[in-house]
């Protein structure tokens, strides 16, 4: 029987109209499920009036498990009527608090924000999760405008304000002007095994300031004062010292929107990289036992332009999987991505990678580098809105072909990339425990509600969640790497979650396996300098590593 060349290539096109369709149905898309989980936030920042700096720069979101029940649970921070600075009839947000919500387990949640002891009333900023005394459960510390808050975990569902105990409640004023925190980021800097924090300091704000040159728009970060981070030393005892200058990291000009923690060069010592509101942005190395600034000389200080630029915060990971550790730093113009070389330097390929054109004139403060397809590669969710005046843009999914180039895809992923929004704070987890990383926003425009977006079709390829714990406390988990074989899939991962704007993660190393069912070979570089290996691990499962102890379920 002869076939005709017409009918083949009928058949041809039909098969391949078929497969589209096929592929198109089965995308990944993000649901926004905000209402149906119950999730009844709305941002405020003090205001009708959308007119200085505090107002521009949004809150954030915490992930963090609270009352140890394997579910992710949900802080979302607030801003609050301002004696002096918000406008007369911004009085109904007075006293307005922070957020807790509980996730239920069935795809909703409930606020506890008053039963679980937390109903803060401060201008929250940011909140970090820690289990700072190692009795099992995550405490946290709110960093404010004007006095932070430490709640300590009573292991029962419950907080106890504990602030003046440890002595975290921080200066009334930096620089002569109303302290102004934005967040924290904790880690072991002496290898006491006793968990350290520093604290991000912004700028002194100033009503008085007023722009010269455009006197109907808020006033630049440049004509305000800055204001220093801080180190502090967790002492035997449980409370904390000011060690700042004694350790070298006292610069009271900065203007700190971004802490985190990584070991970039490998050489067994953590490195802090501050970003800084335009202000060039450090990379501190411990040298000789004080901290030295070497962010110019490697690289990873201004922008493609020489520019210290807006940058709100650095993200982390390997975006081209070549085992070292890469930066994205999120900024109000176009962002800078730097690829770490592997000697010690890093490179600017903000333009090669293609993340340039996407998010220029977008105003982008918070992005993660997460694998929302579970195919082995970091993509790159950024959360968007112009900085001087309210004006709404879209958010941005960039999708990396696993060699580190990104391509925007996010109007094909869900309806929410196809609507203007101004967001700040963001965070990605897995709420619902299906193996996919979903994200929440939070957004200052005047719509001011939260967007929960469900992953749906993530969790076609295969994965793996990773709980990474040590007798010794939480120390050696933070920023330790982990090395996973799959197959022919090799990935250099960092256990660190303090890495977007005002915001934390999911705490769990979330790792895509592609079509692999299993992880051949997992390494983990434990930051006490710990190393141990594991083999055969089953995918499509949360599992808890314990330092010297093993796997468990």
């Amino acid at each position: 029987m002869r076939i005709s060349k017409a009918f083949l290539t009928g058949t041809i096109i039909l098969v391949s109209i078929q497969f589209l369709f096929v592929s198109c149905g089965r995308k990944t898309k993000f649901t926004d499920v905000t209402d149906r989980a119950g999730i009844d936030f709305r941002y405020n920042f003090g205001d009708y009036h959308y007119e200085n700096i505090i107002e521009s720069s949004g809150s954030g979101v915490t992930v963090f498990d609270y009352n140890n029940d394997g579910l992710m649970d949900l802080f979302m921070m607030n801003g609050t009527y301002l004696e002096g600075i918000s406008s007369d009839d911004g009085l109904v947000f007075k006293d307005t608090p922070d957020n807790l919500y509980r996730n239920n387990g069935d795809g909703t949640f409930t606020d506890v924000t008053r039963e679980a002891g937390v109903y803060d009333i401060n201008w929250s900023m940011a909140a970090g999760a820690i289990d700072y005394d190692n009795d099992g459960d995550e405490d946290l510390y709110l960093l404010n405008y004007g006095p932070n808050v430490f709640y300590r975990n009573n292991g029962n569902g419950t907080f106890t304000d504990i602030t003046d105990l440890v002595r975290l409640r921080g200066p009334d004023k930096l620089n002569g002007f109303t302290k102004w925190s934005i967040g924290v980021i904790y880690w072991d800097y002496n290898g006491d095994y006793l968990i350290d924090a520093m604290v991000g300091n912004f700028l002194g704000f100033d009503k008085a300031v007023v722009s010269p040159a455009s006197p109907e728009i808020m006033p630049h970060p440049t004509q305000y004062r800055g204001q220093a981070s801080m180190l502090y030393e967790h002492q035997p005892d449980g409370t904390f010292r000011d060690v700042t200058a004694e350790m070298n990291l006292f610069y009271p000009d900065s203007k700190c929107m971004g802490l985190v923690v990584f070991d970039f060069d490998n050489d067994g010592t953590l490195e802090i990289y501050q970003a800084n509101d335009h202000h060039f942005n450090y990379m501190f190395k411990l040298i000789d036992g004080k901290y030295e600034d070497i962010a110019i000389p490697i690289g990873v200080a201004s922008n493609s332009k020489g520019v210290g630029s807006g940058s709100m915060h650095g993200t982390i990971g390997d975006i081209d999987g070549d085992g070292l550790i890469d930066i994205l730093v999120s900024d109000l113009e176009y962002g800078a991505l730097y690829r770490n070389t592997g000697n010690g330097y890093f490179q600017d390929v903000t333009r090669s990678s293609g993340i340039e054109i996407p998010l220029a004139g977008k105003g982008t403060w918070a992005t993660a580098l997460f694998d929302y397809d579970n195919d082995g590669d970091l993509d790159i969710f950024a959360a968007n809105g112009t900085a001087e005046e309210l004006i709404l843009q879209y958010q941005v999914l960039l999708e990396n072909d696993g060699k580190g180039h990104f391509t925007d895809v996010g109007m094909e992923h869900g309806e929410y990339f196809r609507k203007k929004r101004s967001a700040r704070g963001m965070a990605v987890w897995d709420y619902d425990n299906d193996g996919d990383l979903d994200i929440i926003i939070s957004h200052v425009d005047l719509e001011a509600t939260a967007a929960l977006l469900r992953n749906d079709g993530g969790n076609r390829n295969h994965w793996l969640g990773v709980t990474l714990r040590s007798p010794r406390g939480p120390a050696p988990a933070i920023s330790a790497k982990v090395i996973v074989t799959a197959g022919e899939m090799k990935q250099h991962l960092v256990n660190q979650w303090t890495t977007g704007y005002l915001s934390n993660n999911d705490p769990r190393l979330h790792i895509g396996l592609g079509r692999n069912k299993k992880i051949d070979l997992l390494e983990i570089e434990w930051s006490d300098g710990v190393n141990e290996v594991y083999k055969d691990i089953s995918a499509d499962r949360y599992i808890t590593i314990v330092q010297g102890e093993g796997i468990r379920e």
